[in-house]
């Protein structure tokens, strides 16, 4: 069952204590279409019993119709109905905490004034001691304008802040970076490069989050001349970071070598283009991409690429990748024998993984499997440590590989809670950025705080 695809609810419910009755319960639900979680017996007595139950369903509206069946079960009361997803999200996910405690005076002359003003004029005479002496050398700026959030589309910029929030808490949770979201109220290239400009003494690198194409491209690749600092749009690096992980283990798997691959990318905008490219530079074969913009196509044949089709690629191709969002856009009759698919757009791929396999395709595998966790938070730890101006190709292909090595035989990528794997990630990225001569400081692996 497709669980990323559900929406889940806990119902409380109060059943009279007689023998068949939850049984009865459950059974109401399994007809409604619905799906049984987790059962948590709350207290028992002689004359009721309290459990919560988490119930599924495939959206609200769903879930509404289960309850109400739920509820006229004779010998069942429902008591509250909780979206435990929104009850975490109260208040935000993310807070500033101070890390030494205030709590003396003498603390207190220290961490503000008058001691800080000591600090203060040592970096207005070396302002290279701000990485040592602030927080700036682990502060990464989250930036979003909520154009391009998740599978949601343009849904603005405060929309955007729960996703925000949640890259943050990677961040922290991983690899010990202090993510801050920055929201910006305006889709303007123009603007958003000055703000990022503007604000970016604070931060160590910038993290372009769920900005839309094709203006993505722009904004980057400006911000990335104007600033001496690491900035990288996740959605098309990071993605294409996992992605190649991801194929490269696929490869593995069915023995292909995919230097004598056809590949085709089946869309074309942030992720698919920082794909196809990082796979171009990989294989030094042209990769075939279609697209509903024809300036999308014109962009990977700058690139180097070979505008297609969907029928095309489907016909032609031995690697098959789509990042359209489109779900159900690539039909099973056009899968061939021995292909690999990776129909990557959550939360519904443009095939199931397993209707391919099942119509020839010698591996199949959707987005919920390549998870750009398992990139952005190496990649910016090992390139910070390293105190690298920039994020080169050579330190993608490093992350990339790492990830590829660390995964488990027989998985298509590694656990993304595995610290571990980010470890290795921040290594690879920081000792290739030394070995290209561009680190500014001596790597020293970091310690799980």
């Amino acid at each position: 069952m497709a669980w990323e695809r559900k929406i889940s609810r806990t119902i409380r419910v109060r059943n009279d204590p007689k023998i068949g009755l939850l049984a009865h319960l459950l059974t109401s639900i399994a007809e409604m279409g619905g799906t049984v979680g987790d059962i948590q017996l709350l207290t028992e007595t002689s004359r009721s019993i309290i459990r919560d139950i988490t119930v599924y369903g495939d959206d609200a509206e769903h879930v509404e119709k289960i309850v109400k069946v739920m509820g006229s079960n004779p010998g069942t009361r429902i008591l509250e109905v909780r979206d435990e997803v929104l009850e975490l999200h109260q208040k935000g996910k993310i807070a500033i905490r101070s890390r030494y405690a205030i709590d003396s005076m003498a603390t207190l002359r220290r961490v503000y004034t008058p001691g800080v003003a000591e600090v203060c004029l040592k970096i207005a005479k070396d302002p290279s001691l701000a990485r040592l002496y602030t927080s700036t050398s682990h502060m990464i700026a989250i930036v979003t304008d909520g154009t391009a959030v998740l599978g949601l589309g343009d849904i603005g910029p405060l929309a955007a802040m729960p996703v925000m929030e949640g890259k943050a808490m990677l961040m922290e949770s991983l690899v010990g970076l202090s993510g801050m979201p920055i929201l910006l109220n305006t889709r303007d290239p123009d603007e958003i490069v000055a703000a990022v400009a503007a604000i970016s003494p604070t931060f160590a690198a910038i993290q372009l989050e769920d900005i839309s194409a094709p203006r993505c491209f722009e904004i980057e690749e400006r911000l990335q001349k104007l600033l001496d600092k690491p900035v990288m749009h996740d959605d098309q690096h990071g993605t294409a970071v996992v992605s190649v992980a991801a194929l490269t283990n696929a490869c593995r798997q069915t023995n292909t070598n995919i230097k004598k691959t056809i590949i085709g990318q089946i869309g074309l905008g942030a992720a698919g283009n920082a794909i196809a490219r990082m796979l171009m530079k990989l294989t030094g074969n042209p990769v075939y991409g279609a697209d509903l913009s024809s300036d999308a196509i014109k962009r990977l044949e700058a690139a180097g690429g070979k505008g297609s089709s969907l029928n095309e690629i489907m016909a032609r191709c031995d690697i098959v990748i789509a990042t359209t969002g489109a779900s159900g856009l690539i039909k099973p009759e056009m899968v061939h024998k021995g292909q690999i698919i990776l129909a990557l757009s959550n939360p519904n791929p443009e095939i199931d993984p397993d209707v391919a396999m099942e119509h020839g395709a010698a591996f199949a595998a959707d987005g919920k499997m390549v998870n750009n966790v398992l990139g952005f938070p190496g990649i910016f730890r090992g390139t910070v440590d390293a105190n690298a101006p920039r994020i080169t190709h050579e330190m993608l292909f490093a992350a990339a590989q790492t990830i590829a090595d660390m995964t488990p035989p027989g998985e298509l990528v590694p656990n993304p809670l595995d610290k571990a794997v980010h470890r290795a990630v921040a290594r690879a990225v920081a000792m290739t950025a030394m070995e290209q001569g561009i680190a500014r400081a001596e790597y020293v692996p970091y310690a799980d705080e």
